[in-house]
This record gives structure tokens, C-alpha cells and sequence, in this order.
């Protein structure tokens, strides 16, 4: 007569235990699919046609989570530059979707775990791209967010405590606050970086492209001519004459 409450119990804890948010390296992800040792990464990935690649960042609650992506070039048949990007909470929530060349997302991480962003090139079922990717977590307020509230509400004593000519306070705060404008000139250092190596590749491929038709026509009209003079040419009889006798057609 214990059996029933007892397996009811077991589901409920087994539930809790695998219903809350990924904090932990998932199983079946290689390392070079999970991204957690550093708070910023910038490379780029090779999209095969109607193909999707993951990857995995980990993020603390109260960080500020962006990404930025822009394609550089795309090879193939049917051509589309549009790319189809998804980033999802640790709980498996959709956060953010985009549909485009290049996009530039950014929000406050909620969750504590690994954020999932989908790179998915269903748009080309011939081509192949290359994506430029950079994404990472900072800080907006120069605290880390783990941090307990009773050691926050010490600091904060600590601070009204001291004096207002403390040297080592005003040259902390003040390269806290150098480091995090260094932070964001990188981004948008980056993000330009992205713009570039798409104009270069785009520019490579217009010349390769002029070369090709440059070419081609080049022939055509050669090619065209020699025709012309051997069709003129058989219209005239080649005869041997006499000095009395003209050619004619």
C-alpha cells in the first residue's frame, strides 16, 4: 500500500532535478562547441548547404550577453546572403531570433548556464557561406554578479567609510571604469572588422566575376568576326581567269 506515494515522490524529485536550467558541459557537445573560459570570442565558421551549427556560452545571471554576426561571402548555386540565427536560455527558452545578413544582439542574461546560439543556413540549398561570429559577457555596473548580497552591502559600508581624498579608491574606480569603455571599443573594433572582410570578399568575387565575362565576351567577338569573314569569303567564286575575264560573285 506504500508503493504508490513512494514512485509519486521519486517522479516529482527526478523532475526537479532535470527540469531546471543546463549549468553544467552538456554530454553530447564537443569542447570546441563549448565556449566557457574566456568572456569574449571572435572567428569565423563555414556553413554547408542547409546546414545549422551550435555553440554554447556560458553566462552568469545579472551579465550582459551579446552577438554579433555578419556574412562575409557566399559560394554556389541560388545564391542568398540571409542567415537564420536563434539564441536560447539555459532552460531551453527562445530569446532571440534573427533573419538577415549581418545583426547585432544583445540582453541580460537571466538564467545561470550554457545560452545555445543556432546558426542555420536553410536559405541555400546549393551554397555554402562563411560567417564571421563575436559574442561574449561583460559587466554594465563593474560588479560580479555572483557575488553574495552581504558582501555587497559590506563593500558599500566600506566605501562610505572612506575618505574622499583616498588616492587607491578614485585610481580603482576610475581604471574599472577605463577598462570598460576599452571593453566596448573593442566591440564596435570588431564589428567593423566584420564589415571589412565582407566588403573585400565581396569585392574579390565582383573582380573574379568581371574577369570571367571579360573574357567570355572577348572571345565572343573574336570568334563572331572569323565567322563573319569565312561566311563573306564563300560567297565569292575562287576561280582561275584569263586577263579578259573578271571574278564574279
Amino acid at each position: 500500500m506504500y508503493r504508490f506515494p513512494c514512485l509519486f515522490f521519486a517522479f516529482v524529485f527526478w523532475g526537479s532535478v532535470h527540469g531546471g536550467p543546463q549549468t553544467k558541459p552538456h554530454p553530447d557537445v564537443t569542447d570546441q562547441e563549448l565556449f566557457w573560459g574566456a568572456d569574449q570570442y571572435d572567428f569565423a565558421v563555414v556553413l554547408t548547404s542547409s546546414a545549422m551549427e551550435c555553440f554554447w556560452h556560458f553566462a552568469h545571471r545579472g551579465e550582459t550577453f551579446y552577438l554579433n554576426f555578419m556574412v562575409q561571402w557566399v559560394t554556389g548555386v541560388g545564391q542568398d546572403r540571409h542567415l537564420s540565427v536563434t539564441i536560447n536560455a539555459p532552460s531551453g527558452l527562445l530569446l532571440s531570433s534573427v533573419d538577415d545578413v549581418k545583426g547585432q544582439i544583445n540582453f541580460e542574461a537571466t538564467e545561470t548556464g550554457f545560452y545555445q546560439m543556432c546558426f542555420n543556413n536553410f536559405h541555400n540549398r546549393f551554397s555554402n557561406m562563411q560567417v564571421f561570429l563575436s559574442f561574449g559577457v561583460y559587466y554594465d555596473d563593474n560588479r560580479d554578479p555572483s557575488k553574495s548580497k552581504e558582501e555587497e552591502e559590506k563593500k558599500k559600508k566600506e566605501e562610505v567609510s572612506k575618505e574622499l581624498n583616498n588616492t587607491l579608491s578614485i585610481i580603482e574606480d576610475s581604471t574599472l571604469t577605463v577598462e570598460k569603455y576599452v571593453f566596448h571599443m573593442f566591440r564596435y573594433y570588431s564589428f567593423s572588422r566584420m564589415s571589412k572582410s565582407a566588403d573585400f570578399y565581396l569585392l574579390a568575387s565582383n573582380s573574379q566575376y568581371i574577369t570571367w565575362w571579360s573574357t567570355a565576351l572577348s572571345l565572343l567577338i573574336v570568334t563572331s568576326g572569323y565567322l563573319q569573314l569565312r561566311f563573306l569569303k564563300s560567297l565569292f567564286v575562287s576561280k582561275t581567269c584569263t586577263e579578259d575575264e573578271k571574278p564574279r560573285c
